[in-house]
This record gives structure tokens, sequence and C-alpha cells, in this order.
């Protein structure tokens, strides 16, 4: 049984249309996130979904119950909806102890079975010992858990997610989503979040959906999307790219990485060609695969990375002396500023979409955006 259906959603603020036609289907137990760069529109398809905002047009139904009809005019409250919430901001109430907060939505509930339920869900938090304290004792990670727990407590057939960990430092956001996670993958909550970030999206979702400009641009498993983007957005906004052109000839297009195949492209047509920068080896002397051209480089800027260092490397030989690309190696051996290195691209790893198949200023400017989420 899907948990939530979206269709055809469409909102606008006075002249400015936001949402054009979305569509987006969670089944029970399943982690979606919607991602995509500031202003596309996925905060306005959350607040659609909860009730915060007026549906235009379009239809919103939760387990198998319509809550919302455009074309009718009808909406069911936020209250009665049996979703959850959780904001950027934790929305906790300062004056509450952590207990009160979490029995906030558990009015109706006996007095017995509600300290019971509040018990169960600290506890499922990890957040047991802190039923007595006030928001303002705990740190950012903890504030999470108790609005966490707090939505869980009415046991929501739904949870949606704005951002929930956005306001926390990286090393504690990485640890505090992997526990949502299980929490969320535990309780089989059927659960939509919203974040920018696309490492966040990858790790997190059994679905995505990528949106651009108030659209779904791809939908998916992280790998088919990451493994298969349809354009060149979804391919860079996941990773950074170098981003090389060619003209197809025989069904396939030279490269100064070598000879790449081109299926479905026709001769004579300029395609852009994405390459990851860990799509690019570092092969030693005499070794490689055979099938694949080998090519001399430059080491002119090694960026360390923990696991993996960012070479910026200078090619050295023919017509593509000069060009420069960026390379992620994993191995512990760290080229030297100004060494010689050789480098191979496996042909299959290669993006290739017709020349032009993006473009305007919507389109700069959400490449811009998407480099500088993807920066290293």
């Amino acid at each position: 049984m899907a948990a939530v259906g979206i269709r055809d959603v469409r909102k606008a603020f006075g002249p400015a249309q936001i949402l054009h036609g979305v569509s987006i289907d969670i089944a029970d137990g399943e982690f979606v996130i919607l991602v995509g760069p500031s202003g596309c529109g996925k905060s306005t398809i959350l607040r659609l979904a909860a009730g915060l905002e007026a549906l235009q047009q379009g239809r919103v139904a939760m387990q198998d119950r319509m809550v919302a009809d455009g074309g009718l005019g009808q909406s069911l409250p936020p209250e009665l909806r049996g979703v959850g919430l959780v904001f950027q901001d934790f929305a906790l109430f300062p004056h509450l102890t952590v207990a009160r907060n979490v029995a906030f939505g558990l009015g109706r509930m006996e007095a017995g079975a509600r300290a019971a339920r509040i018990a169960e869900v600290l506890d499922q938090v990890d957040m047991a010992d802190y039923a007595g304290a006030y928001p303002h004792a705990l740190s950012g990670g903890q504030q999470q858990r108790i609005a966490l727990a707090r939505a869980l407590a009415p046991q929501p057939a739904i949870l949606l997610l704005d951002e929930p960990f956005s306001g926390l430092d990286a090393r504690l956001r990485e640890q505090i989503r992997d526990d949502t996670l299980h929490v969320l993958k535990r309780s089989r909550t059927a659960t939509l979040m919203v974040t920018h970030d696309p490492e966040e999206a990858m790790f997190m979702a059994d679905r995505i959906y990528l949106m651009q400009a108030g659209r779904v641009v791809q939908s998916g498993s992280p790998d088919a999307i990451y493994h298969r983007p349809v354009n060149p957005f979804v391919a860079r906004f996941f990773t950074a790219t170098n981003d090389l052109g060619g003209v197809v000839q025989g069904g396939a297009v030279q490269s100064p990485l070598g000879l790449l195949p081109a299926p479905g492209h026709a001769d004579g047509a300029a395609v852009q060609i994405l390459i990851r920068p860990e799509s690019i080896h570092l092969v030693a002397a005499g070794g490689g695969d055979t099938n694949s051209r080998i090519v001399p480089a430059i080491v002119e800027e090694v960026r360390f990375l923990g696991s993996s260092k960012l070479l910026v490397v200078r090619l050295e030989s023919g017509e593509n002396r000069s060009l420069t690309l960026r390379v992620r190696h994993a191995g512990r051996h760290l080229p030297e500023l100004g060494s010689q290195i050789l480098l191979q691209l496996d042909p299959a790893d290669a993006l290739i979409f017709p020349e032009g198949r993006e473009g305007g200023d919507l389109y700069r400017r959400a490449s811009t955006e998407i480099r500088a989420l993807s920066a290293g």
C-alpha cells in the first residue's frame, strides 16, 4: 500500500510558479528524499504534504485516503493527517522538559500508557536519561533526537523531515543521521525528507527525487541516479565533473583520455563528455588495462581529503597538452607536486550527453550552486 501519493501538484506564490506538476509516491516503510538546489520547490512539497500550505492544484493522498484535492478545494488540517513533523530548527518547547515535549502529541492517551510510550521513544533515540532535562541544557544533536522522538511518539504512518540535520556540525551530522536512519528503519515509518545535500541523500534514501526549478528531473535508487543520470544537471549534482566535448564518429567520440563509445548518438553530433574525478585512475608504468589509453600528466595541485586525495593534473601529450583535470585518488601513495603520473579511464565510466541538452541562465545558475555543494 502506498503511504503517500502526491499527484500533479502545482503551486504559485503570486505570479511566481514554484511547482510545475510534481508527482511523488512513497511506499509503506520507505525512506524517500527530495533533493535539489535551494529554491527548487522541495520544501514547498513537504509543506503541502503536511497541510501547512494550501494546495492549489493536484491531489495528496495518505494511506489511501485523500487528504487534499486542489480541484475540489478540500484539505484536511495537519493534525488530522496522521503525520509527524521534524523541522530544521527542531521547534522544541523551551519551557517543557524533554518528557513533556515528547508527550505533546499524546494528550488523548491514558496516563500510564502515555508514560510508557514516552519512555519507549526516548529509549529508541538513546535519550532515556534526559527525560527531566530542558531543551536549553541539550546539545544540538540531543535536541534533534528529542524532536525525532516527539514526532514518532504518536506512531504516525508518515514522517516528514525538513532539513533536519543542517544545523549540526559535519561530524555530529554524520553520526546523528546514521542513528536517525536506524530508528526509522526499525519503526518502519514511511518517511519523506528534504535536503540540499547530495551526499546525505545518497547515504539515507531508498529512493531519491531530484528537483530543479519546480520539476522532478529524475527519480530512482541512489545507485541508479548516480550511475545512470538522465542529463548533465543530474550528473553534476551528485559530484564534481571534468567537462569535455567532442564529435561522434563511427559510434564513438575521441577524448583526451581515449576513444569512448557513444551509443545512441548520431555520427557528426556534438556531445558533452562528463568524467567524474574518481573515474580517472593512476596506473604504474607498464600496468593498467591494455584496452584503454594511458595518458601522461603532471601533478599541479594536491589536496588531502582524508581517505582520498584530490589531484589537479595537467595533461602532457599531443593536442591536449595544458588541459587540466581533477582526479580523486584513494591510494596511500601521494604524488608529489610537479611529478609525472600516468592516467587511465575506463570508457564505461564516461557520461556522454548531447551538446546543448541543458542551457540558459537557469542551468548556469544551478551548475554554479552544484559545483559549490560538490567541491572537494
